[in-house]
């Protein structure tokens, strides 16, 4: 696959990458007065497509429009989906990370990133202006994301491994819950 250089590290993940193998640890749903966390497997479909040079006045930006959907192994309706972008910043050397799950919540991360990186992290805080967490009114009371944090590795040019982490506070917990997806994943096309 011919990759191209502008997206800097983001050049790798340009394609559509699928795998049947990932975990998924979140808060079960009942008892509501007793969350404790259930693990269950998933399959997914991420696609990543070049979008472009963005100019944002003297800043220059190169990014992929990204989606996916997650599975439960043996489920036919997904149970997650994600849209956004993934961009580039060559001139401080940033990955920018914003997606919206359809459960009224944003996130935008980054991280200090080399442009032929293969390996990178990622980070978000609730309340913070550059790199933060928004939620509707329900999420903000019940699961409120305090920080997510993403590792991302390409182990080579067919497969990516990512493990995802969204520290949530709920009401009826005293620490928080490390609602976390891991899955490894191979280019299809």
């Amino acid at each position: 696959m011919a990759f191209d250089a502008d997206l800097g590290p983001l050049r790798y993940l340009q394609g559509t990458w699928e795998g049947e193998g990932g975990v998924d640890v979140s808060p079960s749903d009942y008892p509501p007065t007793d969350r404790c966390a259930v693990e269950s497997k998933f399959r997914e479909k991420m696609v990543f497509e070049p979008m472009g040079r963005v100019d944002n006045h003297e800043q220059q930006l190169f990014g992929l429009r990204y989606s996916t959907r997650a599975w439960r192994i043996g489920g036919e309706n997904p149970f997650h989906e994600e849209l956004g972008y993934w961009l580039w910043d060559p001139a401080s050397q940033l990955v920018i990370r914003s997606f919206m799950p359809p459960r009224g919540i944003t996130v935008m991360a980054g991280g200090r990133v080399e442009p032929d990186a293969r390996e990178f992290r990622l980070e978000a805080e609730s309340g913070s202006e550059i790199f933060g967490i928004c939620s509707n009114p329900f999420l903000e009371k019940e699961f409120k994301t305090v920080r997510y944090t993403l590792h991302l590795k390409l182990v080579d040019e067919e497969t990516l491994f990512y493990d995802e982490h969204m520290w949530l506070k709920i009401p009826s917990k005293q620490e928080l819950f490390d609602h976390r997806d891991v899955h490894t994943l191979k280019r299809t096309s």
